[in-house]
């Protein structure tokens, strides 16, 4: 009927648009359907673009995706990069710079395009009040639930990958190129799966399997052995254990029993009790991925606590908090209330959908117990069940109906990058899919935790980079050579100040001093790595704190790393020191500390200097190359 009011030319044009249309072959007529303005940022075109929040049509409503784009000067085949961040629940726009810089060998002649999936960012961002109460996390949990309502069920990977699909339409694109991070690699999957035809490649950083992570965590426990031992080669651990892996077993063991109990030292400078069990343990491990440091002093720390000193695995535990389920640590360009929605409603959990609470318990613990042995390296199933997201989601009633499994993934070009610290998404997940997708390149990132593009990019290391450049020239990356660890495990902290190596007291409170220096900077390096951004204070090992100003630089006040040696000063940028020590046996004095090892001063009323040797912080990367590259994936 249509066709009986057009104009004869139109009728005859009508089919050859359709046609064209849906080859991609009009892109720049079918891009204008996408209303782009001129970003604030320069370079950047910007818009936002209505999708249904329930493509069923059963629920009413729009999400308002919000998107940005860097067009090329010349896209002939009419294609898209499209990142997509980790989580679930990390916006991708405020990482636009990041992901542009890290994508320049891809889009030479490919539109680079940004959105934030539904949920998270300038895409209509969920939130609930809940979620800041100091309630249980099953209540936090639950209540969240309540706040979103219905409409929970509508924020699923399977939501992502259909805005995918309506942004390629509307912005006229043939082909996408998905390079996915994290979480982001399971939406990359997804999304190839169910549109074969409209993807030319995959990158894939960190991988989540199709299947979707796993809520007992089952690779993550296997792969702790191996990660630390890897850590440990060369005898990299040498001055901390001889034995990791015998330390990591024999300490998981110790804290199946019982919980470990001691003293910690606030960020305040304040001591407190604090007590950490096996799950504890399992935070750390994978807290390191974001948190480099904290896996670099583990070795050492748990064999000071086999051997009765507490206080430097309990800091560990404090310091890795919030750092491993994806609450409490998103910042504001994340979303934990989305993390809860996606995760809850998809994540193959081992409980009847529709049981009540009691019962998905009961089905919960029976299905732990039931893992095989082998399957949970050093812990018991106990740990499997607390140390994910279990206890967020056994409260959490389902809107959506349950997922359906994930169709084989098409044999597209793909290259596969994973960390060989990584234990959020272990290296042994990702080397799956070179099965599953036939001629997909796996690389193996050294020394690397989650997020290669993030982690590597602090490591002075080619391996990433260079990797994404072979990939989009065309060719096949090999394998990385591996360098030196910047975050090489460190030695176990000494319990007394005789306990140091050297003949005099002079030499022993010298030494004291720049590995209190030392270990002030690794947490501020540490913390600032995770979270993207400056600490304000961090704690000493035994007492006291430090101070860090916005530039960088910091003030240590009686911070302690040796009991009873108490330092105070200041550090600079380039982490020369000014300082006095006291206590603890020390030779009471003052002291010039300069990053490349010289020291001069006065100690115990007599002038010293030494000149430059060793630097106090050599392996460590700078904290302006940390706050260079913010965290792509969590």
């Amino acid at each position: 009927m249509l066709a009986r009011r057009l104009p004869s030319t139109a009728r005859v044009l009508l089919p050859a648009v359709l046609i064209l249309t849906a080859l991609g072959l009009l892109s720049s007529s079918a891009s204008a359907a996408i209303p782009w303005t001129a970003c604030p940022t320069a370079g950047f075109e910007c818009a936002h673009v209505d999708v249904p929040l329930d493509r069923t049509g059963a629920t009413a409503g729009n999400v308002s995706l919000a998107v940005s784009r860097v067009p090329a000067s010349s896209n002939p085949n009419a294609t898209a990069v499209v990142p997509l961040a980790g989580g679930p629940g990390q916006a991708a726009l405020p990482l636009s710079q990041s992901f542009l810089d890290i994508l320049k060998p891809a889009i030479a002649d490919r539109d680079l395009l940004i959105f934030d999936q539904r949920g998270t960012g300038s895409s209509g961002a969920l939130s609930c009040s809940s979620l800041a109460t100091g309630s249980t996390v099953f209540k936090q949990a639950s209540g969240c639930a309540s706040e979103l309502g219905a409409s929970r069920g509508f924020y699923r990977t399977a939501d992502s990958v259909g805005d995918i699909e309506a942004l390629r339409v509307a912005g006229g694109y043939s082909k996408l190129v998905l390079f996915g991070v994290s979480y982001g690699t399971k939406v990359a999957e997804d999304y190839a799966a169910a549109y074969p035809g409209n993807v030319e490649a995959l990158v894939l950083d960190s991988v989540v399997l199709p299947e979707g992570p796993d809520p007992f965590q089952r690779s993550s426990l296997s792969s702790a052995p191996r990660v630390l031992s890897d850590l440990c080669a060369a005898k990299a651990c040498q001055g901390a254990t001889d034995d990791v892996r015998r330390d990591l077993r024999t300490f998981a063991a110790k804290l199946r029993k019982g919980s470990l109990h001691g003293k910690v030292t606030l960020s305040s400078g304040r001591r407190v009790s604090f007590a950490m069990d096996q799950t504890s343990l399992v935070d750390i491990l994978l807290a390191g991925d974001l948190n480099p440091t904290l896996r670099a002093e583990l070795p050492g720390s748990m064999r000071a606590a086999l051997r009765g000193d507490a206080s430097p695995v309990l800091r560990l535990s404090v310091r890795s908090e919030g750092l491993t389920t994806g609450l409490q640590s998103a910042g504001p360009d994340s979303s934990d209330a989305l993390f809860l929605a996606t995760t809850c409603e998809e994540a193959p959990f081992a409980w009847t959908r529709t049981a009540g609470v009691d019962q998905r318990a009961q089905e919960i613990t029976a299905a732990a117990n039931a893992i095989p042995s082998t399957q949970l390296g050093p812990f018991s199933p106990a740990a499997a069940v607390r140390g994910g997201p279990i206890p967020f989601c056994l409260g959490w009633p389902d809107a959506s109906p349950a997922p359906v499994a994930s169709p084989a993934l098409p044999a597209v070009r793909t290259l596969v990058l994973d960390g060989q610290m990584d234990l959020r998404t272990p290296y042994e997940d990702a080397a799956q899919l070179s099965t599953r997708i036939p001629g997909a390149s796996v690389v193996q990132v050294p020394f690397t935790g989650h997020s290669t593009v993030s982690s590597d990019a602090t490591q002075d290391s080619a391996c990433t980079r260079g990797a994404l450049a072979t990939f989009f020239a065309g060719g096949t990356p090999g394998a990385c050579t591996p360098g030196t660890n910047p975050f090489s495990p460190t030695r176990r902290p000494p319990t007394r100040l005789s306990a140091i190596g050297a003949k005099t007291t002079t030499k022993r409170t010298i030494v004291a001093a720049q590995n209190t220096v030392t270990d002030a900077a690794r947490q501020i390096i540490g913390d600032a790595l995770a979270l993207s951004a400056l600490p304000k204070h961090v704690g000493g090992l035994r007492g006291g704190n430090a101070t860090v100003n916005s530039g960088g630089s910091f003030r240590l006040t009686k911070y302690q790393y040796i009991p009873g040696v108490l330092v105070s000063g200041t550090v600079d940028t380039s982490q020369n020191a000014k300082i006095t020590i006291r206590g603890g046996g020390a030779a009471a004095g003052s002291l010039k500390l300069s990053a490349n090892g010289a020291v001069s001063g006065r100690l115990g009323g007599h002038r010293v200097s030494i000149a430059a040797s060793s630097a106090l912080r050599a392996t460590l990367p700078t904290l302006a190359d940390v706050l260079a590259h913010p965290r792509v994936g969590r």
